[in-house]
């Protein structure tokens, strides 16, 4: 087998392209939520406490506001994730795979029943 035919075949492997899509709805979905952070609930923040801004804190050299600031915009982001996607997820996963209502186990066969009788009638 060539080098080639095996590089095609490598390629239109489902999975591959599978995690080629994945990887590029991630990327758009990505945006979206950047997006629903930075033009939503960042100016929902600012307009209760202010704009969160750490910038102009410095130790020395080092930039330690901007790292701040880094931090916070990841919790947000989390935050945002984890309220408006993952939780809402898992309640509807946890309705959708709710347990089946316990039913009453079948009647027994006669075969069943048959011998439980004769069973019954020894211990006599």
């Amino acid at each position: 087998m060539s080098v080639i035919s095996e590089f095609k075949a490598f390629i239109a492997k489902g999975n591959v392209m599978d995690l080629a899509v994945g990887v590029i709805i991630g990327a758009a979905f990505g945006k979206i939520v950047d997006s629903m952070v930075k033009d939503v609930i960042t100016p929902m923040i600012g307009m209760v406490g202010g704009q969160p801004d750490f910038s102009a804190i410095k130790a020395g050299p080092i930039l330690i506001g901007n790292f701040i600031n880094a931090v916070v915009a990841f919790l947000i982001l989390a935050a945002v994730v984890f309220f408006v996607l993952v939780k809402p997820m898992n309640k509807l996963m946890a309705s959708l795979n709710k347990p089946a209502a316990p039913t009453a186990p079948p009647p027994p066969a006669a075969d069943i029943v048959l011998l439980t009788e004769i069973r019954d009638l020894l211990k006599q």
